[in-house]
């Protein structure tokens, strides 16, 4: 197995789970992790507490518990993840990372394109860093070349697009081509933003086409858009 084709696999088999401790109907809460990596259960509230509350479980063991009414305060937009230092339980980190990766199965291409023209709508506004890209093929990418052409002349991005060398592409400023000669990346279509030197700016789409559309995952974490990155850079 190739190692990009590994990376996936790896995102899919991470196991998170929560438990939604509650004594009336469904929760807001259950629904909303409903597209994430991650199995939400549920249980009787114990009578001796007070207010509904989710335990967090991480690779099988308990990461931490938080209070419903907390929870829904901390899933209000924008997502804000805690810094490294700022001294939260292991539970919050888990909780954050589940919100980091959401991962998705049978989308179709057209949803692909939105999630793609916000990282690319992202790395424009940052204006540096670098943008790898992978559309499977050149001439996927072709119906691209006027926005990666804006991209290319009016930013310091540095970009390389990556995939099978079935057309030729016009040469563009700040973009450079890795064709890709054993077919690594006949069925992937990545993109990974570096974030220009601002971790809170990275975020990458990781997919894969299937025979009813494409699964994959698309992400914040810096730590698996780096990743994605070092895989894409290698692959060239």
């Amino acid at each position: 197995m190739s190692p990009i084709a590994s990376l996936l696999d790896d995102i899919k088999s991470r196991t998170k789970a929560f438990v939604v401790y509650r004594s009336d109907d469904e929760t807001a809460i259950e629904s909303q992790f409903s597209s994430h990596n991650v199995s939400v259960d549920h249980r009787e509230l114990p009578s001796a507490v007070p207010a509904p509350f989710l335990v967090i479980e991480a690779d099988g063991s308990f990461a931490g518990a938080i209070a419903l009414s907390e929870l829904e305060g901390l899933l209000e937009p924008p997502i804000v993840r805690p810094d490294a230092d700022d001294g939260v339980s292991r539970g919050y980190r888990v909780l954050f990372d589940v919100l980091d990766e959401t991962v998705f199965t049978a989308m179709e291409r057209s949803q692909l394109l939105a999630v793609s023209r916000e990282i690319e709508d992202r790395a424009f506004r940052v204006g540096t860093g670098t943008l790898r890209v992978a559309f499977q093929s050149f001439s996927t990418f072709e119906p691209q070349v006027e926005l990666y052409r804006a991209l290319g002349t009016r930013t310091d991005l540095d970009i390389h697009i990556h995939g099978i060398a079935d057309w030729s592409p016009p040469e563009i400023p700040n973009v450079t081509y890795h064709s890709d000669t054993d077919g690594t990346l006949d069925r992937y279509w990545i993109l990974a933003f570096d974030g220009g030197g601002d971790k809170t700016q990275q975020c990458s789409l990781f997919s894969k086409a299937q025979r009813d559309g494409y699964d994959g995952v698309w992400t914040d974490d810096p730590d698996l858009v780096e990743r994605v990155l070092a895989e894409l850079a290698a692959a060239q």
